[in-house]
């Protein structure tokens, strides 16, 4: 990712605090994120699966009603329904089919877009090494 040198020159641990907060306020207002600190919008139509009641980060549970509403809590829409239907508008359909791993909870409220660039980063870095 281009960021990551000056990232690196920054320090991705005084980056955190800042980047954080702006990346709360984005996907908080945006997509009800719940900052799990591993993003998976971007493979679940821009539905937080952290907002399943659930948690349950790789469809639904079976427990979807027929109006496509929570069996947990029946006013709220099931994450997955709206999963699935914000999939269909993604260029990458098929993103929502890749299993999402668990999330560990020590990343929980930190950024996923600096975890992003950091990761992309060494995996470049190891594909030039080879």
């Amino acid at each position: 990712m281009r960021l990551h040198p000056l990232f690196k020159v920054v320090g991705y641990g005084r980056l955190e605090k800042p980047v954080r907060v702006i990346e709360k306020a984005i996907k908080g207002l945006m997509f009800d994120c719940q900052m799990c600190g591993k993003c998976a919008l971007s493979s679940t139509g821009m539905s937080c699966p952290m907002n399943c009641p659930k948690s349950i980060r790789n469809g639904p549970c079976g427990g979807v009603r027929l109006n496509g509403n929570c069996e947990v809590k029946p006013e709220m829409r099931c994450v997955w329904v709206e999963a699935w239907r914000g999939n269909q508008q993604m260029r990458d359909s098929q993103a929502i089919r890749q299993v999402q791993i668990p999330v560990d909870n020590l990343l929980k409220g930190s950024s996923s877009w600096l975890r992003v660039v950091r990761d992309k980063h060494a995996e470049r870095a190891s594909e030039s090494a080879q």
